[in-house]
């Protein structure tokens, strides 16, 4: 299956033929985060999936699937490519090499993530601003201190997010986490569509130029790894987003660019990058004056 946000607050099924099947009713679903209800209430839509469409994907507006993910977990670094790329970049990096063994995973604010249709608005006209495709995934249950090889059933389906990141000094969690900059969708792909969520080909291109393509068995730590060590300091929640690091090809976006992302099997998105007229320099941040 592959599982929509669609007009806000309706949970459909995307057909092959680009078609929605609407299962918000049927499903018994009442609030605005539908696939996080879903998950909670470990609901099945598999048997509406030979219904007819109730949309064309055209006349409706796709949403990131998870409105507000409870947390947002990324793993730094998780291609040797990429790796190579940042030591050598020291905008991306201002560190030696670290991995997640090191320092662990990195948290992005909730309020960071849209969908491909909202776009990304870079913060400032002067600063680099990075586009990174990753492979992520929806959580399906509820984890705490689960080992590796258990994961894999715990994992609701799988998205593209694009990990949208200013480069500079400021803590990453900081620099990675402004409005628009964890793009999610189109669709959330259960894990029966494919076989290895390790073995897909992925693809950005920026301006209809390819600047990233890699196949996901180029992880350093693999989806179950990052969530076993996740869930040893946090209980990993369902609706959760895991996202899984970036292979080589990152590069600068600015206003006007549109980026096209694909994974294999598990979906395809356009987004438009637009820019606000906010310098980075000209923001000063006042200390408070207390009285004596």
């Amino acid at each position: 299956m592959r599982l929509v946000r669609f007009n806000d607050d309706r949970l459909g099924l995307l057909t092959d033929d680009d078609g929605i099947i609407d299962v918000t009713d049927d499903l018994g679903l009442e609030t605005n985060d539908p696939l996080k209800e879903y998950a909670r209430k470990d609901l099945d839509a598999s048997e509406y999936e030979s219904e007819d469409a109730d949309y064309d994907r055209e006349e409706v507006t796709i949403e990131s699937p998870v409105r507000r993910p409870g947390k947002v977990i990324a793993a730094p670094l998780n291609y040797e490519n990429h790796v190579e790329e940042a030591l050598a970049d020291k905008d991306i990096v201002t560190e030696e090499w670290f991995t997640i063994e090191d320092k662990g995973y990195f948290l992005k604010a909730p309020s960071s993530v849209a969908g491909p249709e909202d776009g990304i608005e870079l913060p400032f006209n002067d600063r680099r601003v990075d586009h990174e495709i990753e492979l992520g995934f929806v959580m399906g249950e509820d984890v705490k201190d689960i080992d590796a090889d258990d994961v894999w059933g715990a994992i609701l389906g799988y998205t593209i997010l694009l990990d949208v990141s200013v480069r500079g000094d400021q803590d990453r969690s900081n620099r990675k986490s402004y409005d628009t900059f964890t793009i999610i969708g189109p669709c959330v792909t259960t894990p029966d569509e494919f076989d290895d969520p390790h073995d897909l080909e992925m693809e950005l291109q920026l301006n209809g130029e390819t600047k990233q393509q890699e196949n996901t068995g180029g992880m350093i730590y693999s989806c179950a790894d990052i969530v076993e060590y996740a869930s040893i300091g946090a209980t990993i929640e369902a609706g959760d987003v895991i996202t899984t690091g970036t292979p080589e090809g990152v590069s600068a976006i600015e206003g006007g660019d549109t980026i096209d992302a694909e994974i294999e099997d598990v979906g395809a998105m356009t987004v438009d990058v637009t820019e606000r007229d906010l310098a980075f320099e000209d923001v000063n941040v006042q200390k408070s004056q207390k009285d004596d």
